[in-house]
């Protein structure tokens, strides 16, 4: 008699189950090792200083106010736009591969994971510190996101209501703080939650129209937030069975971190950091020994309510509420009533937490009419998108019209729908014990951003990140290191796009000044093991 078929949400959890696998320590590197791994770290901070340097000239710098126009020395990669573009892309080239032979001392072999020696944790954080400081003071480079940020803050700093107000509307076109919005940005609200823009307006009554002050300041922020996913992603790991120097290496010196949370200032980084270490709060609590009473119930209580704070910077992370719950429900373990008293619970805490960040700010909650804005860019990443694209364009092919906007229409709905049960199935795998709440969590917000109607790169890392604190498994982190790394390089340093001339003329310098790089490094014994493809080893004796 065959055995009795397991319903479908179990059987695709135990699927995602097999991606996390318990990992043993390993000794540190040898004397060698450590020579190879110095040359990759100096290599990966090269790139990142040519990338500071290129964003002087390629990067998204501001119209008005830019602090390096008519200097001599420092105004001269924005005179030689072909020179800073192929600087700009070298740089990112050869940070990237400095990660992806920085993973030899992580991972060892990437399909094997076969590491008999790896990194140490002051390592890694030494090699992040080396490749990140750069970029510090460099102009924001990948996106000019930033500047909306200074648009709506000054809105908000000026008693206006950013979320019925674009920037040209409530400060005028020829504002300075305007002025290099995006134009698709320039007449809309703004999609941020009140606590972001409650920071961004202290930030505006410190600075002034003063744009560098400005950039200098949400930099600042952006840099707390990956110091707080720096802070909770080892000990998610560790919660995880998961080695914490692989889970830092994945997530927090991924090249789509450094270029677009720290390079490119984005608030995802303050939202992430705040959801992790939320999440790390609230597991310790719950995940303990000792009742929930006392100092463990002020645990759980804090960490629910930094998730809920971590909303309103961006709404996405509310997600990682649903799962702590669920963790909650199965710790008291009586079934559906447990998960309806959790829901309670932690519902009357995202109502008490969104509605103080929403009146202390002064903004009220004009915000949750705003969450879907950027639904207005048609993004490639996105798979509905994408399916709505691709087949409108078959039908112009056709002759039969563009029906675009129709097609997307459908499409986007359906992929809500489907996102939505990915998630309710993780949900209830969490409670049954199935999947970790850190690796449901990851699993769902990957459904969420690739089913999400846009699709931004530096989306994956809300998934990415969590993942890389349970998942062990090569099936994840083949595919997620093959994405970081094409993704990490494939945008325009400026956010924006270059005659094809200029294009052609910088990926011709790229493969030129690569080309000599390889050329030079195989010769050298410390890079022969870090260059293995480049590298054939001489025949035995």
């Amino acid at each position: 008699m065959p055995p009795p078929r397991r319903p479908g949400r179990a059987r695709l959890a135990d699927r995602l189950a097999h991606l996390h696998g318990d990992e043993a320590p390993r000794p540190l590197l040898d004397a060698a090792e450590n020579a190879q791994f110095r040359a990759v770290r100096r290599f990966g901070a090269a790139g990142a200083i040519l990338m500071a340097i290129a964003a002087l000239g390629a990067g998204a710098q501001p119209v008005l106010q830019n602090p390096i126009t008519g200097l001599r020395v420092l105004g001269l990669p924005a005179r030689m736009p072909a020179v800073a573009l192929t600087l700009g892309i070298t740089g990112t080239v050869m940070v990237m591969l400095a990660w992806l032979m920085l993973g030899r001392f992580v991972i060892g072999n990437f399909v094997t994971h076969d590491a008999p020696r790896r990194l140490s944790r002051p390592q890694l954080d030494h090699t992040l510190l080396l490749w990140i400081a750069p970029l510090l003071v460099a102009p924001p480079m990948f996106s000019r996101d930033v500047y909306s940020y200074l648009a709506q803050s000054e809105i908000a700093a000026r008693g206006l209501d950013p979320y019925a107000l674009g920037p040209a509307q409530a400060l005028g076109v020829d504002h300075v703080l305007a002025r290099t919005v995006p134009n698709i940005w320039r007449a809309t609200p703004a999609p941020y939650g009140p606590l972001f823009l409650w920071m961004g307006e202290g930030i505006a009554s410190i600075t002034g129209y003063n744009i560098v002050a400005g950039i200098l300041l949400h930099r600042a922020l952006a840099v707390a937030g990956v110091l707080m996913i720096i802070w909770a992603l080892p000990r998610l790991a560790r919660r995880c069975g998961v080695d914490p120097v692989i889970a830092l290496w994945l997530g927090a010196a991924n090249p789509l971190l450094i270029f677009h949370l720290v390079a490119g200032v984005h608030n995802e980084a303050l939202m992430i950091g705040m959801m992790v270490v939320g999440v790390e709060v609230a597991l310790k609590a719950i995940e303990g020994t000792a009742p929930l009473r006392g100092r463990a119930l002020l645990l759980l209580l804090a960490g629910c309510m930094i998730i809920v704070l971590s909303a309103t910077i961006k709404i996405p992370s509310i997600l990682a509420l649903g799962f702590v719950g669920m963790a909650l429900a199965r710790r008291w373990g009586r079934g559906f009533i447990s998960m309806a008293a959790a829901a309670m619970l932690l519902a009357v805490l995202a109502a008490a937490g969104i509605a103080a960040a929403s009146l202390a700010s002064g903004l009220g909650f004009g915000w949750v009419n705003t969450l879907g804005t950027a639904n207005a860019v048609r993004s490639w990443m996105s798979i509905p998108t994408l399916l709505g694209l691709g087949t409108g364009q078959v039908g112009v092919l056709l002759g039969l019209g563009d029906h675009t906007t129709a097609i997307l229409n459908v499409t986007r709905p359906i992929a809500a729908v489907v996102a939505a049960i990915i998630v309710i199935r993780m949900l209830f795998a969490t409670h049954a014990g199935r999947l970790h709440p850190v690796g449901a969590l990851g699993v769902s917000l990957a459904a969420m951003v690739f089913l999400f109607p846009v699709v931004q790169p530096w989306y994956l890392l809300w998934a990415l990140i969590p993942l890389a604190a349970w998942a062990t498994r090569p099936v994840f982190r083949i595919p997620a290191i093959a994405i970081s790394a094409i993704i990490s390089v494939i945008l325009m340093p400026n956010g924006g796009e270059y005659e094809p001339w200029v294009i052609v003329q910088a990926v011709f310098g790229v493969f030129l000044i690569l080309g000599v790089l390889v050329a030079v490094l195989r010769r050298r014994p410390v890079w022969r093991e870090a260059l293995p493809v480049f590298h054939k080893p001489a025949p035995s004796a």
